[in-house]
């Protein structure tokens, strides 16, 4: 069994959770963004369970980093409203097949990376808290990539306490989306034993991350994490289309 942690698909899945780990420390999110479509073509037993859990393990880091400017009352309505979300999110898990699911992760990156790149600013108001909170849940819980619709609404807050609030919510989004996914077979102990050589592997992305990009201009991260997310999101459609 632990040969299977040195095999060439875990060493690529290691590889995706290093850079997606890198810039998800770096920026605030984009861990599963990057790196869950090309880690469903290599093996679909990684999505959504296993990158829910790596996620989980790097925003708890985070959160710890970035603990003082958490403000756990402005999320308290994505919180609320992350739950119903998650449930419709596992519903989805369970009619919708591998091919589709595939299609869905590269429509969602290629939505997500056009959105950020949208030149309007929206305010995180209680309700639009609890509909992103919804979306994150849906999203995170079918697919892993929860980030998107929060990271929007509170992308122009001053970096650390965008960090800090995102790596927050992530933590209880996380949370609920690991309990969602146990009842209808999408987390067992073969995705708890897949994921264990990934933790190194997000360890030092977010090690990395830490002593590099202080330096670095904020958005030449972000155009970078653009940039892989688009690749990956046109693989993980291309892939879905070609098996349909």
């Amino acid at each position: 069994m632990i040969s299977q942690w040195f095999s060439e698909t875990a060493l690529i899945a290691m590889l995706l959770i290093f850079i997606g780990s890198f810039v998800q420390t770096a920026i605030g999110f984009g861990l599963a963004i990057v790196a869950a479509p090309l880690l469903f073509l290599i093996s679909p037993d990684y999505v959504p369970a296993p990158i829910c859990l790596v996620a989980l393990f790097i925003s708890i880091l985070n959160a710890l980093k970035h603990r003082s400017s958490i403000a756990l009352g402005g999320l308290k309505m994505a919180m609320i409203g992350r739950i119903p979300g998650s449930i419709a999110g596992a519903a989805l898990l369970v009619y919708v097949s591998t091919q589709l699911l595939s299609l869905w992760l590269g429509i969602l990156v290629l939505f997500a990376v056009t959105v950020s790149l949208l030149p309007f600013r929206v305010e995180p108001t209680a309700r639009r808290m609890c509909v992103a909170g919804f979306f994150s849940g849906f999203f995170g819980t079918s697919s892993g990539i929860g980030g998107p619709p929060m990271a929007l609404l509170l992308q122009h807050q001053e970096a650390n306490q965008l960090r800090g609030n995102l790596s927050a919510f992530f933590v209880f989004s996380s949370l609920i989306s690991l309990m969602m996914q146990i009842p209808v077979g999408f987390l067992n102990t073969h995705h708890l034993w897949i994921t264990v050589p990934l933790i190194p592997a997000a360890y030092l992305g977010y090690k990395v991350a830490r002593v590099t990009t202080q330096s670095l201009p904020k958005n030449v991260i972000r155009m970078g994490a653009l940039i892989l997310c688009s690749l990956s999101g046109i693989t993980a459609m291309w892939q879905g289309l070609s098996s349909i």
